[in-house]
């Protein structure tokens, strides 16, 4: 067992999943926006939460590699 960053319990794994989404929308359409269930095996339930970026494409892109590469911080255990 290991410690995140969070504080959170992570029992150390061989293959790991990550799971995300991605969806473009027009930027003044989005009234918000939540989280969204996973269902575990042993009939837990997870949630994954929803993150935006706005801008260009290019903007996006760049926004989304460095949510990226944040995102494993996080994790340095793995």
């Amino acid at each position: 067992m290991v410690l995140s960053a969070l504080g959170e319990r992570i029992d150390v794994m061989a293959n790991l999943t990550l799971v995300y989404g991605m969806r473009l929308l027009p930027a003044d359409e989005i009234v918000s926006v939540g989280e969204a269930p996973v269902t575990l095996k042993n009939g837990n339930e997870a949630h994954v939460t929803l993150h935006v970026l706005e801008g260009s494409r290019e903007q996006i892109e760049a926004q989304l590699r460095l949510s990226i590469d944040a995102f494993f911080d996080f994790y340095p255990e793995i």
